[in-house]
């Protein structure tokens, strides 16, 4: 429990990162972010279930690995989104309005970050092992 609540945490942080500087390259000075409450256990429960998964591949040339995070990111981004259309009717988020969507529930054009965030969650991975008071 304790490494859901740490990932949540993680994500929750680095998407208002995120959306704090989509908002600057956008000209709004005041850095407006916003993330989801239905995030926090969305990034806590997959970076725990792919934690196994990094144990497997860990010793992948870091392409591959970026790559295997990108899709996972991706598919989990998308089932997400969609059962939460499907439950309450409409997806937190919608990118409809960009260009390389898919159902307006991921956007293909962050395939650089996703890569990025799932060789960062392999950091914090190992770091969570390494410490004695967050192991499972």
């Amino acid at each position: 429990m304790r490494r859901v609540i740490i990932y949540g945490l993680i994500g929750w942080c680095l998407e208002i990162v995120w959306t704090g500087l989509g908002s600057l390259l956008s000209g709004d000075i005041r850095l407006t972010a916003q993330t989801y409450l239905w995030m926090f256990p969305i990034y806590g429960l997959a970076a725990v279930l792919f934690e196994p998964l990094h144990d497997a591949i860990r010793l992948w040339p870091l392409g591959a690995r970026g790559g295997v995070w990108m899709l996972l990111c991706f598919t989990v981004e998308y089932l997400s989104g969609w059962m939460l259309r499907s439950a309450i009717g409409a997806a937190p988020w919608d990118y409809s309005a960009a260009v390389f969507h898919i159902h307006g529930l991921i956007r293909l054009d962050y395939a650089p970050a996703w890569f990025g965030a799932g060789l960062l969650f392999e950091r914090l991975h190992d770091w969570l092992d390494s410490n004695r008071i967050y192991r499972s």
